[in-house]
């Protein structure tokens, strides 16, 4: 028995009990209909796979004009299910019409049954497949949307990091490359895949690749992809990452990593918009957005000879830079607060706050490690707390003694800077309410945080 389910629909019930006795043994589903207005409701009922459609419903009317309605309605409707009309012998110019409006194939009536059979078969796996594409299609797109979507956000309101967010939004419609910068934890990706998300691209792939762990050996085959049987380990075809990527986005992680050699090769991938797998001749069309990023100073790489200066433009149309967390210090309440959440739900300790001391010593620390640094000391603070209020040592190991020494200041400047670091902490990084806290015009603030160098 062949898969697959056929709706016929004929005014003739001769016809009817014709097909369906010959064509009921062969698949999984045959109905019939000698109504044609009850089509689309069947449709909808039942998944069929193909439809064979008598052109000529009324008696002494022989035009086809009510199959080719039918035809454009099932066609409109239900684009993936195969339609197979039925006509009279001799109406070829007919079927040439029904074929023109999207039709599979044809049956003549009085029909052959080898032929007729052979035309169902081909025409109910064509509407098979088309299913199983759209359910492909509809899979991958589920897929990419998982793929693209994340729970990570670019927290912050500091002047810093708003604009950074406004030249994004500024360069994320267009298909320039960008080159993002910034030290280790600071967010780069997060900014890669904002501008990803705002882009026309949206609704494809951003592909990430870390440049630092793609060896100078596996670059083509990572990058291009390679054929089956182009080396040893060869044992299938592969698709590499800028063909995964076309059509929407590349982004090259640490590319400051990336071998001379394989500059080279990037480079002339960029440049003719083609690559070509390894081991083939053929070379494939790509259609990629490039952001890149890098925690390194490529322009001084570029003048010591360990980077090519010629990529370096090609990657560096739009440069941004993103701070450190130390010179964005009123985003740590928030960020600290959204992590705080985030891990609290995740390992179900509710109630959770931290300590103004311990939000005061936030403030203060560096964090070389940047926002990374942050979230995995409140993940292990949370992970390890034992009271609902997070303390320093909690969040700072080896700072043990902190509370104990810490002493009275014994200038007023001191004292002043104290104030307003507590303040800042206090309204979650609100400028405007810690100025009114405090008695002062936010613009005061903003001259004393300046002074005291807070960031």
């Amino acid at each position: 028995m062949q898969r697959g389910n056929i709706l016929i629909v004929d005014d003739s019930k001769n016809v009817l009990l014709a097909l369906e006795m010959f064509l009921a043994p062969e698949f999984n589903l045959v109905t019939c209909l000698s109504n044609p207005n009850l089509i689309l409701a069947e449709l909808k009922k039942e998944s069929y796979h193909l439809v064979l459609l008598d052109m000529n419903f009324r008696a002494g009317v022989n035009t086809g004009n009510e199959g080719l309605y039918w035809l454009g309605r099932i066609r409109e409707e239900l684009p993936d299910i195969s339609v197979v009309p039925i006509t009279a012998y001799g109406d070829v110019e007919l079927a040439v019409k029904a074929l023109k409006a999207g039709a599979t194939d044809f049956v003549l009536k009085p029909w052959d049954n080898a032929r007729l059979l052979a035309t169902v078969i081909s025409a109910v796996k064509l509407g098979i497949s088309r299913g199983e594409i759209k359910g492909l299609r509809q899979k991958e797109r589920e897929l990419i949307n998982s793929i693209n979507s994340s729970e990570k956000k670019i927290i912050g309101s500091s002047p810093e990091i708003e604009s950074v967010m406004r030249t994004v939004e500024k360069v994320a419609k267009t298909d320039t490359s960008i080159l993002i910068t910034g030290e280790n934890g600071t967010g780069k990706e997060l900014i890669a895949k904002r501008i990803h998300d705002l882009s026309d691209r949206r609704e494809e792939l951003m592909v990430t690749v870390d440049m630092g762990a793609v060896t100078e050996t596996l670059f083509e085959s990572e990058l291009f992809g390679h054929v089956k049987g182009a080396f040893t380990d060869a044992r299938e075809h592969r698709t590499g990452k800028f063909e995964l990527a076309s059509g929407g986005t590349l982004f090259l992680d640490e590319i400051a990593n990336l071998p001379q050699g394989s500059q080279a090769k990037l480079l002339s991938a960029l440049q003719n918009r083609q690559i070509t797998r390894v081991g083939s001749n053929i070379p494939l069309q790509i259609d990629i957005r490039l952001i890149s990023a890098t925690n390194r100073d490529l322009t001084e790489m570029a003048g010591k000879g360990g980077f090519r200066e010629d990529l370096l433009y090609r990657i560096n149309t739009i440069l941004i830079e993103v701070p450190p967390l130390r010179n964005r210090k009123t985003d740590i309440p928030l960020l600290a607060g959204y992590f705080l959440k985030k891990y609290s739900e995740k390992y179900q300790k509710n109630h959770l706050e931290i300590s103004p001391k311990a939000m005061e010593k936030m403030m203060d620390y560096r964090w070389p490690g940047n926002i990374r640094e942050l979230e995995h000391s409140i993940e292990k603070a949370v992970i390890l707390s034992e009271t609902e209020i997070l303390r320093v040592t909690d969040l700072f190991h080896g700072y043990a003694e902190f509370e104990k020494q810490e002493v009275m200041p014994v200038k007023l400047e001191e004292m002043e800077k104290k104030m307003i670091i507590r303040a800042i902490v206090k309204n979650m990084g609100n400028i405007k309410a810690a100025a009114s806290q405090l008695g002062i015009t936010r613009q005061t603030l903003y001259n004393k945080m300046k002074k005291y160098n807070i960031e």
